[in-house]
């Protein structure tokens, strides 16, 4: 963060020279910021800019500029030279890099913000919070359970002192929070079970041939990053900014399929309202397993321990055209693109990012039971969902979909997988990442590297 204000005695301007800029900035018990000056400023105070590191500054790097603007951008990072070029043009004063891992060690950073392949997600991460930096980082978090464990461990000891964010922007629709409020405060009863979906189908025979070589400007080497070595396509770089992760993200090596990308949204419509951790077991059934590509057609079962509101609760994840029972022959859930429906002893709610429908269920639900919250009682609006890491960044760390959450959120999809590929029903010990009732499966919870590639540095 840096400070317009003077410049101090030469004493102090000695000292700045001596100690890293990061290393001086202190937070005082009070909430003061004291900053290499010596100037003392509120956390959140105009003048007070972070130091960003944007890497991956194409497709969902674009949807991060207007923000970061206000801030000190002082790097960009990307594979393909000709995306640093259009970065470069709002962001003239940043350094470039093309590899991260060099990125990451530019002076006197803050904070990073990683929009790259979903393979090396859970990479940077780790290598941020390894040097004391504040991250947002698009999702998912990981593509193995062994990435978001890792992830999520190396943070929470770090929690009060970094601010971390995983890029479901969604969140911050205000209907998350009326959907919460409505299943907590008993309108359809004592929950029961949840399902969710996407139908989104993109379906891949397998990885594509070589084909010809990558453009001079694409350092492609550095694209593939951690992941077993596949020879160039175009094929992977077929899809327009934003929406060039539809190209490679169904391939393990590279992806999670749909739960990486709008399972990672449309779960947190149920994570947001069930308060879980992680699932005590996995089922996951589809179509038949393809070595190359995740499967379109899938649908992943989870069991959950009772918490302090609610009773023990199955969730159901479901994708590509696999959809739960509707609760009505009126009700068409093939309607809803993206959704969930939350069943309980009165009734079922069904909703999607912005809209929620209560359908009371039998006799006895006549929703005398149900107390609706006053108007002062309703959760309030996040807001910008990027800002509020910002200001996380500057003040108490706190965001909606930081490390823990989200992590045990796609740690829990990822089971799904593991027992999809597994092809059994997994028993799963939480506490210690492992799965109890198969050493074979257990090899599923982690995946390969190429050489030169660890998740620690």
């Amino acid at each position: 963060m840096k400070s317009t204000g003077g410049s101090g005695s030469q004493k102090s301007a000695a000292v700045r020279h001596a100690v890293s800029r990061r290393d001086m900035l202190k937070t005082t018990a009070a909430g003061l910021l004291v900053l290499p000056s010596g100037t003392f400023l509120g956390a959140a105070a105009p003048s007070n800019k972070l130091n960003i590191a944007l890497i991956g500054a194409d497709g969902r790097g674009r949807a991060h500029y207007e923000g970061l603007a206000k801030e000190n951008v002082v790097a960009i990072c990307d594979v393909d030279e000709t995306h640093l070029d259009f970065a470069a043009n709002v962001f003239p004063n940043a350094k470039r890099y093309i590899d991260w891992r060099e990125c990451l060690d530019h002076p006197d950073l803050d904070a990073v913000v990683c929009c790259t392949t979903d393979q090396t997600h859970a990479f940077i991460s780790n290598w941020a919070l390894n040097r004391d930096l504040h991250i947002y980082c698009e999702k998912p978090l990981a593509i193995s359970v062994e990435e978001a464990r890792l992830v999520r461990a190396k943070w929470l000891p770090k929690k009060d002192k970094l601010a971390t964010q995983v890029g479901m922007q969604r969140h911050a629709k205000e209907n998350f929070n009326r959907v919460r409020e409505l299943i907590k405060d008993g309108v359809i009863g004592e929950l029961q079970e949840v399902s969710s979906w996407g139908n989104r189908q993109i379906p891949r025979p397998g990885y594509p041939p070589a084909a010809g070589d990558p453009p001079k400007t694409l350092h492609y080497d550095l694209w593939l990053g951690p992941a077993p070595f596949h020879p160039y396509n175009p094929d992977y770089f077929a899809g327009g900014p934003g929406m060039n992760c539809l190209s490679w993200n169904m391939y393990w090596d590279f992806g999670a399929g749909q739960i990486g990308d709008m399972g990672s949204h449309t779960m947190d419509i149920v994570w947001n309202v069930i308060d879980a951790t992680l699932p005590t077991s996995a089922e996951g059934v589809g179509e038949p397993f393809n070595p190359d590509v995740t499967p379109v057609r899938e649908t992943s079962t989870f069991e959950h321990p009772a918490n302090d509101w609610r009773p023990a609760i199955t969730v159901k994840w479901y994708q590509g055209g696999d959809m739960p029972e509707s609760p009505s022959k009126y009700v068409d859930l093939n309607k809803i693109d993206h959704g969930a429906m939350f069943r309980g002893t009165n009734g079922y709610l069904i909703c999607d990012f912005d809209t929620r429908l209560v359908i009371p269920f039998g006799d006895s639900a006549d929703l005398t039971y149900y107390k609706p919250r006053t108007k002062d009682d309703v959760l309030p609006a996040i807001g910008n969902f990027q800002q509020e890491w910002i200001d996380a960044c500057k003040g108490d760390r706190k965001t909606s979909c930081d490390f823990e959450y989200s992590a045990n959120m796609i740690e829990q999809l990822l089971l799904g997988l593991v027992a999809y590929r597994h092809g059994q029903k997994i028993i799963y010990d939480g506490a210690a990442g492992r799965i109890t009732n198969s050493e074979e499966a257990n090899k599923l919870l982690s995946r390969p590297y190429r050489d030169g590639w660890s998740l620690e540095g």
